[in-house]
């Protein structure tokens, strides 16, 4: 069952990215993110790169990624 509601929340995420690109970041990672920031702003200079740019932070940028010290790993 947590397999069905991870894909669900996904495809929510995706189709909010779609009609407003900022939105669907916000759901993934928060609001008071990097990543929230720079969809605002790719969505303010024009909205196919803020499109894009949303669709490849939820599909592909783990939420999780900092640890505790608050660095950033890349595996």
């Amino acid at each position: 069952m947590g397999g069905l509601c991870s894909c669900c929340c996904r495809c929510l995420e995706l189709l909010c990215s779609v009609l407003l690109p900022p939105l669907g970041v916000c759901l993934r990672h928060g609001c008071c993110s990097l990543e929230f920031w720079i969809s605002v702003l790719l969505t303010i200079l024009g909205y196919l790169p803020g499109v894009l740019y949303a669709i490849y932070v939820i599909c592909s940028v783990d939420p999780h990624r900092h640890d505790e010290d608050g660095y950033v790993y890349v595996a």
